[in-house]
């Protein structure tokens, strides 16, 4: 069992919990990922490791109240436990210098990216951060990348913060004023897919994280296949990181809708139990 020792909300939907998991802590690097479980009725639920204390023991998620679990989630306080917090689970990202690195990450999808970025800038390159967002309210962590950054650019979808637009409006505009050696972007599915499309058109390698279509996090019920390269991979046990080019994104959203309907249907039941 591992206690929640810090929460704080970073939006209205969103917190950040701090959990005592000190073996996870001691192992754990950028791009990994944690199992979930609030109970022993709970469902799994993969979270990407947003940051670790090794001296403290701890390690940061991020969630999203998107459902029934993660609401529950979201609902506990400081004190409380969460039955089972598993991991180190995925393949590390593979951090070396190469010279200068993008890191684009949209809404949630910033917390995976900030350790990853922090990690190819104490490897020595050169960071541009492009953060996007639908709006300032729903933006996160922007200290914390700008902090680890050489320069940072955030969109918003409404103009409400930075510049106006989506993301691969500014990935292009720093791709058209100087050469960027390799692109990593984390968000949601469609996201990734436009800036995919957009740094091929330049032909700057791009590795994508696909941690959000990942269930059971061990490779056994097979719900995070993807094609890669024509090829069936499993997200959560080949990745969580593919290269983003060989990725086929329009199956894997409509992978990522398959049980809509069942998730909307119980998530509604369990907000008529808190009226």
């Amino acid at each position: 069992m591992n206690k929640i020792v810090e929460k704080r909300m970073l939006s209205e939907n969103v917190a950040k919990l701090v959990i005592e998991a000190p073996q996870i802590a001691q192992k754990q690097h950028p791009g990994q990922f944690v199992i979930v479980r609030i109970d022993d009725k709970g469902e799994r639920i993969p979270l990407t490791i947003a940051d670790a204390d090794k001296k403290g023991g701890t390690i940061t998620l991020i969630i999203q109240k998107v459902g029934t679990s993660s609401h529950k989630i979201i609902n506990l306080n400081p004190g409380d436990i969460l039955l089972d917090v598993s991991g180190p689970l995925g393949r590390p990202t593979h951090i070396e210098k190469v010279g200068t690195v993008l890191a684009s990450g949209g809404g949630v999808g910033i917390a995976p990216l900030y350790p990853i970025a922090r990690a190819f800038k104490n490897a020595g390159n050169r960071l541009i951060n492009v953060l996007g967002a639908r709006s300032k309210d729903l933006l996160i962590l922007e200290e914390e990348m700008a902090d680890c950054a050489d320069e940072q650019i955030v969109m918003t979808d409404d103009g409400s913060y930075g510049k106006k637009g989506v993301i691969t409006v500014g990935i292009e505009a720093v791709l058209k004023r100087e050469t960027v050696n390799l692109v990593v972007t984390i968000g949601p599915a469609v996201m990734m897919k436009f800036v995919a499309l957009l740094t091929k058109k330049y032909q700057i390698p791009t590795v994508a994280s696909l941690n959000t279509i990942m269930v059971d996090g061990t490779g056994m019920c097979g719900a995070c296949r993807v094609s890669v390269a024509g090829k069936t991979k499993f997200v959560c046990v080949d990745g969580p990181e593919f290269d983003a080019h060989e990725i086929d994104y329009d199956e894997m959203m409509k992978r990522l809708n398959t049980y809509k309907k069942e998730e909307q249907s119980s998530y509604e039941s369990y907000l008529k139990t808190l009226a």
